[in-house]
């Protein structure tokens, strides 16, 4: 839940997971020598040079190894720099909960931070610190994750305090109340942003009853949890068969590989990885909640679309990047830079095992709310009847092959790759083949996803703001399209 809050938050305030560098410009035909471009006022300035072959990512050499109560650990060694990365990755999220204790899984994730059998929670922090690093606690809707960071030859030590944190929780009743209203006002927060309001009412629209379309947690649901279904979470969801353990970095291997052969052990084998697969629903509603005298509308419109173990899944990417994922998208142009009907808007791809979707997001004018709908279903069916010229599509393939690269530079990115590839089940091919990929969409193929996929009659469309100035615009938006919605 806090991956989903401090996501939507950031949605909400400044755009978040929209890739807003500026897509590259195809680059110029190559040249022998560089040529002067002469400027108006008579100065010569030299022109850049072509731009190299993208390359496709190389994943470093790693170590692999799986105890005998199942859990795995993936070791990376990458980088000069005398600091490693370790990620804790144990399949327990938002999705396990039950009905009736939702965001029990964000509880047991604050109190994990409360220290262990033998640290407290203060000599948990200095201890960490005293390694040169920091350690960060988040639940996200499919997993729990323990991340944290050291100087190189503490990462044994490392490893072995983060078992303790997971096999030897305190989880003290003297915090829960103090925790349980943290979570309060965490949720609070999310709840007053007209960002967050619009995306959960997508989701639900989206995915029901299914835990992806639960709504954030109200006071009296946090206030109804007990420290006895804390403990009963961390029993029946907690185990090694879920949890991965990643290092990447500078670090002595046959130590590291040591201490988390020892540390994890004696960890119970636990319950299988399983997560029940969402089924989205594809309606075409349009949905409402009133925001008196906002000066401005939020606007999320989107529809199911496939996850990332798809064939379809990287050309649907690149389409995303094109059509509205990029600060030099279409859509982003259209509303932005010739109408001014908004700062910034961006689309998105979400994903979450075998569920996923598409959605472009915005905060417009509310007097252009209407126009803003209209403009977004142009470009989506401009696209869907014409290709992208080669040039435009280059532009936007740069960016992606570049942007995924770079994301991956890191040992944290690295870390962050590998267990996408583990929660989705997919082939390291998926990382260092994917700029080659992504360079082999052609036109006419991103032009056939988003009619595939983008279907205009077939979007949810959620308008949080003044309803009495939306209202009549979203009834002429309506009666305009040639479909019905």
């Amino acid at each position: 839940m806090k991956k989903l809050v401090m996501g939507l938050l950031s949605a909400a305030l400044v755009g978040a997971g929209a890739p807003h560098a500026q897509a590259q410009k195809a680059p110029a035909k190559t040249q022998t020598t560089a040529k002067p471009v002469i400027h108006s006022k008579g100065a010569a300035k030299q022109a850049p040079p072509a731009g190299g072959q993208p390359r496709d990512f190389a994943l470093p050499a790693k170590e692999d190894f799986t105890l005998d109560n199942g859990l795995r650990a993936r070791l990376v060694p990458f980088g000069q720099v005398p600091k490693v990365t370790l990620l804790v990755a144990i399949q327990a999220g938002n999705v396990h909960e039950a009905a009736n204790e939702a965001s029990v899984a964000d509880l047991l994730g604050k109190l994990l931070q409360e220290g262990t059998a033998s640290t407290s929670a203060t000599q948990l922090a200095e201890r960490v610190a005293r390694m040169g690093g920091a350690l960060n606690i988040s639940v996200g809707a499919d997993q729990t994750t323990l991340l944290a960071s050291c100087l190189s030859e503490y990462a044994p030590e490392l490893a072995t305090l983060l078992a303790d944190v997971v096999l030897h929780p305190a989880l003290p009743a003297s915090e829960v109340a103090r925790l349980k209203t943290d979570l309060k006002r965490q949720m609070a927060l999310a709840r007053a942003q007209p960002g967050v309001q619009a995306r959960m009412k997508f989701n639900t629209a989206i995915y029901g009853d299914h835990p992806y379309g639960r709504g954030l947690p109200t006071d009296a649901q946090i206030d109804a949890l007990t420290l006895e279904q804390v403990q009963n979470f961390y029993k029946t969801q907690y185990g090694a068969q879920r949890t991965s353990v990643y290092a990447a970095g500078r670090f002595d291997a046959p130590a590291l590989r040591q201490a988390i052969t020892a540390a994890w052990a004696s960890f119970q084998q636990g319950p299988a990885p399983k997560i029940e697969v969402a089924k989205p629903l594809t309606k075409g509603d349009l949905l409402t909640q009133d925001r008196p005298n906002a000066p401005q509308s939020t606007i999320v419109v989107g529809l199911p679309v496939v996850d990332p173990s798809h064939p379809d899944y990287i050309r649907m990417r690149v389409m995303n990047s094109l059509l509205g994922g990029s600060f030099g998208s279409r859509i982003t142009r259209n509303i932005r830079e010739d109408k001014g009907y908004t700062y910034s808007p961006y689309s998105s791809l979400t994903t979450h095992y075998r569920a996923g979707t598409w959605s472009e997001t915005a905060d417009v004018t509310t007097a252009e709310t209407g126009n803003s709908l209209k403009e977004i279903m142009n470009e989506v069916e401009r696209l869907q009847k014409e290709a992208p010229s080669t040039e435009e599509l280059k532009g936007i393939q740069n960016f992606e092959g570049g942007m995924f690269v770079l994301r991956n530079s890191t040992p944290a990115g690295i870390i962050g790759q590998l267990n996408a590839l583990d929660l989705h089940g997919l082939p390291e091919t998926y990382l260092t083949e994917q700029v080659k990929n992504i360079n082999a969409v052609t036109p006419q193929q991103v032009s056939d996803i988003a009619r595939k996929y983008i279907r205009p009659e077939a979007m949810t469309i959620v308008v949080v703001g003044d309803k009495k100035v939306v209202e009549p615009q979203l009834k002429k938006f309506q009666a305009e399209r040639k479909k019905p919605l």
